[in-house]
């Protein structure tokens, strides 16, 4: 018997990095970004791989994971041609993590099909992900909150410290903007290249808030104490990336909802890194429900209330009939 590898991989929050040098290279005092994250429950990207007498893509993203399969082929010496079926996938540079998702699903999928192992770090390395944020590759080994201390050399993958187990009674819900995307590709390198060095000042005032603000909160699942270290990291990001998105939030539609949300009782108001994706927390479904239903019903964007995901990818294998090759 041949057979094929389903593989779902969840879509991920970035609520902040803890520090941002240039672009040519860790500062002289060490900063290497650092960020901190939480995978989702309910939008992943699924797909599934086989050997087949010739390769091809369908759905969504063709180009792309035709792109990173044959280059892991090439890598790792697999000569079969296969069959990638996409089924669904996070949405595109929305601030959700899609494309480090896409690219280690591609790779866990390959190596399951050919029982070789997992390397979901070195992969990613190679198929150009988790450049600054190892918050998409944490996420998909395991999940729960993680906190990175980013890279300091090129050739390795950003270091985790933690992952936390995310309350399973919280919410967090999500604002989306499908009729805009956040800043990607060439224009988020070169606004990476123009913002003015990230301030010493809030680089410490993030990390304080995450290590003595958000790590105890969530092991003591002290819900408002979340909320306001959330914000207080939100507040210095979106300061700082203003000048290269035009404001604190990329879409002014998101913003609006965010501050009915906040009125309503949200707390934890950010924004997902470039965006467009904005997200608020609350302490339960019912409080989720209550405050989005408080807040209207907003035009140009959707909302979702979805749970923090404390698990990493799903990967299954299915038997199939021979395929001659």
């Amino acid at each position: 018997m041949s057979d094929s590898v389903s593989i779902k991989v969840p879509a991920r929050l970035h609520l902040g990095f803890l520090d941002m040098p240039k672009e040519n290279g860790p500062r002289q005092d060490g900063g290497r970004f650092g960020s901190i994250g939480l995978p989702l429950e309910g939008i992943a990207t699924e797909l599934t791989i086989s050997r087949s007498r010739e390769t091809s893509v369908e759905g969504d993203e063709r180009a792309r994971v035709a792109q990173h399969l044959a280059r892991l082929c090439a890598h790792l010496g697999i000569r079969t041609q296969h069959r990638i079926v996409v089924h669904r996938t996070i949405p595109r540079h929305a601030g959700l993590g899609s494309g480090t998702q896409i690219a280690l699903a591609v790779a866990a999928a390959l190596r399951t099909l050919h029982r070789l192992p997992l390397d979901s770090r070195n992969d990613a390395i190679l198929l150009g992900r988790g450049a600054r944020s190892g918050i998409g590759i944490a996420a998909f080994e395991k999940g729960g909150l993680i906190v990175d201390a980013g890279r300091f050399r090129q050739n390795q993958s950003p270091t985790v410290i933690t992952h936390i187990p995310f309350p399973r009674d919280w919410r967090i819900i999500l604002v989306l903007d499908e009729t805009t995307q956040g800043i990607h590709g060439e224009a988020e390198i070169e606004a990476f290249r123009t913002l003015p060095s990230f301030p010493d000042a809030s680089s410490a005032a993030i990390c304080r808030q995450v290590l003595m603000g958000v790590m105890p909160a969530l092991i003591e699942q002290d819900f408002p104490a979340f909320g306001r270290a959330v914000g207080a990291v939100q507040t210095e990001i979106g300061a700082y990336f203003s000048p290269a998105q035009g404001g604190a939030f990329t879409s002014k539609a998101v913003e609006a909802v965010l501050a009915d949300l906040k009125s309503a009782g949200a707390v934890g108001i950010g924004q997902s890194s470039w965006g467009p994706t904005g997200f608020a927390f609350a302490p339960s479904q019912s409080e989720a429900e209550r405050i989005v239903k408080a807040a209207g019903e907003p035009e140009q964007v959707s909302i979702r209330i979805v749970s923090g995901r404390n698990e990493g990818a799903e990967i299954i294998r299915s038997a199939l009939d021979l395929v001659s090759l």
